[in-house]
């Protein structure tokens, strides 16, 4: 499968390219400075290009920018990105002397870049912290994924399958990525009360 990391060049987007490198993935990291990006390439067996031409050609294109860059880049690679399935990784956060909390928004970000292109829009992966995710072995978590399309639900869930040491498991619609957005929030807060990078466990499945 050819993969196409939109934001390649941030903490999240490097460690995922290294993570579905190793696992065997052809794999382009995209940034809006092509020189960046194959800079950032060097080293981890992967491709660099500029965000357009990372997309062309790809089998399943992750979201990896920052959630406030998010829909503003989806809507300028509306064109070369098409109907290529699109894989959301993105959380918006408030971060408030009492904690971290999600927004006040009403649709996730999935959602709301779902209204944005022409593919089909997958929300998952927002458990996995990058520092996890970049380590020596894959993380011993499980992944969820949520989305209406079954064909890019079970690409995400593939890529999600090689990058964790645990189970990819279909959470949803894509109305419950909202829920997965919320995640990040509650797993922010336990990173930075324990000081330690949680993960998830889902029990009672066989």
């Amino acid at each position: 499968m050819r993969i196409a990391i939109v934001g390649g060049t941030g903490a999240f987007g490097l460690a995922l390219a290294r993570r579905a490198a190793a696992a065997g993935e052809d794999v382009v990291i995209g940034s809006r400075d092509a020189a960046r990006a194959t800079e950032a390439a060097a080293g981890l067996s992967v491709v660099g290009a500029t965000n357009e031409d990372a997309v062309v050609g790809a089998d399943l294109v992750v979201l990896a920018t920052k959630a406030d860059g998010a829909l503003e880049t989806a809507r300028a690679l509306r064109g070369p990105i098409g109907s290529t399935p699109v894989l959301c990784v993105a959380s918006e956060l408030r971060f408030t002397k009492e904690g971290v909390f999600p927004t006040d928004e009403q649709t996730s970000i999935a959602e709301r870049m779902a209204a944005e292109l022409d593919a089909p829009v997958v929300a998952g992966l927002h458990s996995l912290a990058a520092a996890t995710l970049g380590g020596d072995a894959p993380p011993e978590e499980d992944v969820l994924v949520c989305g209406d399309d079954v064909d890019a639900k079970a690409l995400a869930l593939e890529l999600a399958g090689k990058v964790a040491d645990g189970r990819a498991l279909d959470a949803g619609p894509l109305a419950s990525a909202r829920a997965l957005e919320g995640l990040t929030a509650v797993i922010v807060n336990l990173n930075k009360r324990y000081k330690i990078h949680a993960g998830i466990r889902v029990t009672g499945l066989k």
